[in-house]
This record gives structure tokens, sequence and C-alpha cells, in this order.
């Protein structure tokens, strides 16, 4: 795990937690990001088991460096996939995976009341660390690959026709010829071991011409091409990094 894989990490789950309003995830990516069953992504924390109180130490930094070991999987092993923010994995994505593997979907829908024991003295909900591992190990699941994704807009100026990617807004796009890309980020979990890598592929863009009465579903055409694409090349990377 790198630096700048962390601060990856960050950067998309920050930018996936504002608003749904100024921000669309894929698990809200409905024109106008209006997915009324939407509430928010997972704690990139939670997941890979970082204690944000900062309960540890530096000699179990070192103790972890230490033991940490490669990830590896095999063809046809059994995955627990998640996407962050939706109830179950987008069929393309797991459709995707399928090639390489046994994939079974798990909710990827954030548990509310993590702060701590409600006022009737119950616990808090586990770490996501925890709740998929016992998940997948009950399950008889190898791996956990929980995977967060953003789309995002862009203008072309018309002196220039540079092109300045922004977060899309709503459902508004600058002008007729709507420049979308998608990014994706994927967490890799040993199920026995805890330990996790992440891997983000490139981001897979593409344009569409649209008029305002046919916008809204040239939008949904876009995206579902770009979801298309964007997955089955992380799958195909997946495979490419740790199939052995």
């Amino acid at each position: 795990m790198t630096l700048r894989s962390v601060l990856g990490l960050g950067v998309m789950a920050g930018l996936l937690l504002l608003s749904a309003c100024t921000t669309r995830s894929i698990s809200n990516s409905g024109y106008g990001g209006n997915n009324a069953f939407y509430a928010g992504e997972l704690s990139e924390y939670d997941v890979l088991g970082i204690d944000r109180g900062g309960g540890f130490s530096e000699a179990d930094i070192q103790k972890a460096a230490i033991q940490h070991q490669p990830i590896t999987m095999r063809r046809g092993n059994s995955i627990l996939l998640i996407q962050s923010g939706a109830l179950m994995a987008d069929p393309a994505m797991a459709s995707a995976m399928e090639k390489y593997f046994t994939v079974s979907s798990f909710s990827g829908i954030p548990i509310k009341n993590d702060a701590g024991p409600d006022r009737a003295g119950r616990p808090a909900p586990v770490p996501y660390s925890q709740l998929f591992r016992m998940a997948a190990a009950k399950g008889g699941y190898d791996t956990v690959i929980v995977y967060w994704g953003m789309l995002e807009s862009a203008t072309e100026g018309a002196a220039t026709k540079a092109i300045s990617w922004v977060p899309i807004i709503g459902g508004i796009v600058p002008d007729e010829t709507q420049h979308m890309r998608i990014r994706l980020l994927m967490a890799v979990i040993d199920v026995r071991t805890g330990q996790w890598e992440t891997y983000s592929p490139e981001p897979i863009d593409d344009e569409a011409l649209s008029n305002r009465h046919g916008r809204a579903a040239s939008d949904q055409r876009q995206i579902m091409e770009l979801k298309t694409k964007a997955y089955k090349a992380a799958a195909d990377a997946i495979a490419l990094r740790y199939v052995r």
C-alpha cells in the first residue's frame, strides 16, 4: 500500500461524501442524482479496518508493515463484491468479475449510528472490515472486493477547446456535447488475514451529443456505456494483478 493509494482513497471517498446535488456517485447515477434510496458512501477507514481514533502505536505500524504479505487469488476463487452506497453491485460489474471469479454481492449501504452506543445501551455496529470478513467467512468466500466510483462531466472552452473536468452538478450539462468520465477505486481484502490493497484503474471517458429534450436519455446511455467499459477494465486489471 503506497502513500499515493492512501491519498487517492481519501480524496475519492471525500468527494463522494459531499451532497448528492454536487457530486454523482455510481450508486446515485440517475439523471440529476435522484435515487431516493441512496444514503451516502461507506467509510473507507472502517472498510479497511483503520482506527480513526488513533488506537495504535508506532510499534503497531512497524509490526503491520513487517507482517504484510502480497494478496494473491486463484481463478475461480469466491469473492464477496460490494459497491459502496448500493444495495447490490451493478450487474455489469458482477458480470465482468464472473469472467474470473465466483461472485456474490453484498450490501454496500452505510450503517447508521456508527458513532457509539445508543441511548438504550446497544453497541454501535461493528466496523465494516469485520462485518464483511465475517459475512464472507461464513459464506465460504476467499476475498472481499469493495469499490467506489465517481462520475465527472467536463466543459469545453469555446476559444481554447481545453477540457476542464468538474464534478457533475445535478443534471445540468454545460453544452450540447457532454463529456463524461468515470473513476473507480477498488479495495481488495483477504478474508483470512484482513490484509488489503487498493487499486485505481485509469479513468475512462466518453462524449455524446444531445439536445435539451433528449439529454436525460443520452446521459443514462452514456453512463451505462462508461460503466460497462470501466467495470470490464477493472475486472481484467484485478485478475492481472492478483490471480496466480
